[in-house]
């Protein structure tokens, strides 16, 4: 299992993905932002959620997103389309953060994968988005685009937990411990940039 999940991290490395990237690819990586990209980013491009983010300056920290009511928010979001859902959905998972971890610096460092899932509006990929690149946390991001890489090396499952302990556990047998997280930050990234690229 190693050897393929090291053969396609290697190929994805040779190829240079992330020259132009941020240090961990995902853009503001450590900060409450990242919480409100991830949701964002469901069911549109990232040149959408660009143009929502420019809106939302000024208001992408917890206690000041927080100050913003669901109408204004809902204005500031249209360009990531779904803006009636993903607006009251932020909203009411940043009031959860503030009610259950009072600041997101604590967030950061308790909130477990369970507790994101029960959130209205968190599937599996935008809490591990979250708590990989929000948290910094070691957990491995699985996408569509990441299913149709792993279909050119005739890996398929059928559930998206598979997949992720499958890269998981392959990429922790090869790679040295003290760079398992940025190698899952990075790996997720280099997936998408190749996508990009080849448009798989």
């Amino acid at each position: 299992m190693s050897k393929i999940v090291a053969e396609i991290y290697e190929f994805l490395r040779k190829e240079d993905l992330l020259q132009n990237s941020p240090p961990l690819w995902w853009p503001n990586a450590g900060t409450f932002e990242v919480v409100v990209s991830a949701v964002l980013t469901q069911n549109t491009t990232w040149k959408n959620v660009e143009k929502s983010l420019k809106n939302l300056e000024g208001f992408l920290t917890l206690e000041s997103f927080l100050t913003l009511d669901e109408i204004e928010l809902k204005e500031k979001i249209r360009p990531s389309g779904f803006y009636n859902q993903k607006a009251p959905r932020l909203l009411q998972l940043s009031r959860n953060i503030k009610d259950e971890f009072k600041n997101f610096e604590t967030f950061g460092q308790e909130v477990s994968r369970k507790w994101l899932l029960e959130q209205k509006g968190i599937g599996k990929e935008s809490a591990d988005a979250i708590l990989c690149y929000g948290c910094l946390r070691e957990e491995v991001v699985v996408d569509s685009y990441t299913k149709r890489l792993l279909k050119r090396f005739e890996i398929e499952f059928k559930e998206y937990d598979d997949y992720k302990e499958y890269l998981e556990s392959g990429l922790r047998e090869v790679i040295p411990k003290e760079q398992i997280f940025e190698t899952f930050a990075l790996f997720h990234g280099m997936i998408v940039e190749y996508n990009k690229k080849v448009k798989l």
